[in-house]
């Protein structure tokens, strides 16, 4: 028995071809995008490994459902009916990230900010990366752990939740004595909107693959890393074995910043209608020594 018929297949396809109008191609290509964007996401995840088997097995059913083999189609189709309501189940986290993901537009905005801003805002995040900046510079001169949150476009009601509300002003000698060591919230992670402080003492959520970072990294930083990974935030930290100053954002992590490139990333990051200025990473002979030096202390 043949089970392949090229003229009929030729036939068909010429059909096809033939009634295929603009809309069509329109239809194919946001899909053919939709999925590329979805595997895109999940393929550095555990999520990924299984979607490779799931894709696996539903090329063996076609190929068994084109051969006609009933048995292995109907032990397949059950397989995969199972696997589906499995995978939502399992992997729910990875997914809800992926949904989170495509929620992170931005239609004709600036960073943080919606189309008509405030001037009171924007006077506020002025005096907020002051006092913040100014902050970090101690707490960096002594070792002084922090975590350092700035919500973007993203709300993290979720992990204010787990924290305490503050709703006050940021000040310099407020944000020490949050970070002080043994203060009852200086081992969360201290939550900024709107150029206020709104909550300190909040949890974070891990990163998407814990294995891949840096085994010398403590807790803060892979809590920022996955606080990134979740949102558009501009995390912060400051580490108290080393000193150095990091800043975490789309699941990446820059390390051993001068407190001049920080204000001047946050200013153009933040605050609408500034022009990016010159970033300097390295300041002194002694940052350069910092940065050698780096690899063989625990951050």
């Amino acid at each position: 028995m043949d089970i392949f018929n090229f003229d009929d297949i030729k036939s068909s396809l010429l059909s096809v071809l033939e009634s295929v109008k603009l809309v069509d191609v329109v239809d194919i290509l946001v899909v053919a995008f939709i999925l590329y964007k979805g595997i895109s996401l999940v393929r550095e995840t555990r999520a990924g490994q299984l979607l490779k088997g799931i894709m696996l097995l539903v090329a063996v059913y076609l190929v068994a459902k084109l051969a006609e083999l009933k048995v292995l189609q109907f032990v397949l189709k059950n397989i995969l009916d199972v696997g589906l309501l499995a995978f939502i189940i399992i992997f729910q986290p990875e997914l809800r990230r992926i949904l989170e993901k495509f929620g992170q537009t931005k239609v004709g905005t600036k960073r943080l900010f919606s189309i008509k801003m405030q001037d009171k805002v924007t006077l506020q995040w002025y005096i907020a990366i002051d006092e913040i900046c100014e902050a970090l510079e101690e707490m960096s001169a002594t070792f002084t752990g922090a975590l350092i949150v700035i919500e973007g476009q993203t709300k993290l009601g979720e992990q204010i939740a787990t924290g305490t509300t503050l709703n006050a002003s940021p000040t310099k000698e407020l944000l020490l004595n949050i970070f002080f060591k043994n203060t009852p919230l200086h081992d969360g992670a201290l939550i900024v909107r709107d150029g206020m402080l709104l909550a300190a003492g909040c949890f974070l959520p891990k990163p998407m693959d814990d294995t891949k970072i840096n085994k010398k990294l403590g807790s803060r930083h892979r809590a920022a890393i996955g606080m990134s990974e979740n949102s558009d935030a501009i995390i912060i930290i400051v580490s108290e074995e080393t000193g150095f100053i990091s800043i975490a954002e789309k699941g990446n992590l820059t390390r051993n910043l001068n407190i001049d490139y920080i204000k001047s990333y946050l200013t153009t990051n933040i605050i609408p209608n500034e022009k990016p200025t010159k970033l300097k990473k390295i300041k002194t002979v002694e940052d350069i020594h910092s940065n050698i030096d780096f690899n063989n202390k625990k951050d």
